[in-house]
């Protein structure tokens, strides 16, 4: 499942008049690849990752995912697009106090109404994938940063999500715990075919990554391998 943006523009009130925050952005994310974005504070990094998890309706232009324009879409139709077929990794886990990091997992499948047994079982295999099967039964005051940030990616995953959307996962890590995560990340897009959109600050991971995009004032200015 692909994402396509096609010339969206996303303005906010901005006093008496409007502050443009995409404008006419176009991006193409297939199916087993991962996309930077990167850009200067401002730049419309968050915004873009709001507008493809379908969280904001852009202005103008038309939001795809997996074929289907999400424009027409109700609300309602929107949450059960994302449940089903988006992964979001926000910059902080933001993980339950009082879970497991398989209860953390298994929360997000019983939403969508899976089987108990089936959802354990699938919580495990991604806590492998991830490194931590070990450290299923810890809380997050048990677990490092490192350790929670990647119990967030599987988290993110634990519904199988067509469409994976990430942003700022090595801000709070240190360059080696960091360097970790992207790895993980450009792994679990190619293994399990994902259209993963990553947006980051910082610059020293970009080569894990199948293409790199700049926002500036709003706009897609450059766009380049890593």
């Amino acid at each position: 499942m692909s994402l396509v943006l096609d010339a969206v523009t996303l303005t906010y009130p901005d006093g008496d008049g409007r502050l443009t925050a995409l404008d006419a952005v176009s991006l193409d994310v297939p199916a087993g690849t991962l996309t930077a974005v990167v850009g200067p504070s401002g730049s419309g990094k968050s915004s873009l990752l709001a507008v493809a998890a379908t969280l904001v309706t852009p202005d103008e232009g038309r939001v795809v995912v997996g074929g289907t324009d999400t424009g027409p879409l109700t609300p309602a139709a929107k949450a059960e697009l994302r449940r089903e077929h988006i992964g979001i990794v926000f910059q902080q886990p933001n993980l339950l106090p009082s879970l497991s990091a398989a209860e953390q997992l298994q929360v997000m499948a019983h939403l969508s109404g899976r089987q108990p047994k089936a959802v354990r079982g699938r919580a495990m295999d991604l806590l492998d994938a991830v490194g931590l099967a070990d450290q299923a039964h810890r809380r997050p005051h048990q677990l490092s940063g490192g350790q929670r940030q990647r119990v967030n990616i599987a988290r993110a995953l634990m519904n199988e999500p067509s469409l994976l959307l990430v942003d700022e996962p090595t801000s709070a890590l240190d360059h080696e715990r960091g360097a970790a995560v992207m790895d993980l990340l450009a792994t679990l897009t190619t293994e399990r075919g994902t259209a993963t959109v990553l947006v980051t600050h910082d610059r020293t991971h970009l080569a894990r990554t199948d293409r790199t995009v700049t926002v500036q004032d709003g706009r897609l200015t450059d766009s380049v391998r890593a």
